[in-house]
């Protein structure tokens, strides 16, 4: 098969598994946190080189699928509001974030329901830092898990403002 029809085959199979060729998906997430190919691939975990066959449709898929489960993370951080600001520090949290995470796939989990990061925004638009940390100490006897994850959430903001 010539490398056109290839490339046109493997771009189809893109769309029927992914909804959309991956180019698009990347190209969109390399705009959005204002990032290069090789950056985005590091955050991936793939090399640079991998990234572009799979972009360009030389490539029809992403054989880890840690890698896709960290694409998917960024795609759903980009809704975050503290992403969506485009703030630099925002920008590069949420890129550190998933590039240390380890996505696991399993048939009892899908990878990126485990992202409790999702939470941060709305537990801080519902709560101040300071209720939040009320709630925490309250719930930390007898629900440690949610305390942990109030806690988190205040420190996912930042520092206090001065």
């Amino acid at each position: 098969m010539e490398d056109h029809k290839i490339v046109q085959r493997n771009l189809a199979l893109q769309r029927e598994w992914y909804g959309e060729p991956l180019g698009d998906r990347v190209r969109r997430l390399v705009v959005a946190f204002n990032v290069s190919q090789a950056q985005l691939a590091d955050v991936l975990g793939i090399s640079a080189p991998m990234l572009s066959q799979v972009m360009s449709g030389r490539r029809a898929k992403i054989g880890n699928p840690a890698v896709l489960a960290r694409l998917i993370m960024l795609e759903r951080k980009i809704l975050t509001p503290d992403v969506a600001t485009g703030a630099p520090e925002a920008l590069q949290r949420a890129l550190d974030e998933v590039r240390e995470s380890k996505p696991t796939v399993s048939r009892d989990s899908l990878p990126v329901n485990g992202d409790e990061s999702v939470a941060y925004p709305v537990l801080r638009r519902v709560a101040d830092r300071v209720e939040l940390q009320q709630a925490a100490d309250l719930l930390h006897e007898d629900f440690p898990a949610i305390a942990d994850l109030f806690r988190r959430a205040i420190r996912a903001a930042g520092p206090p403002p001065r």
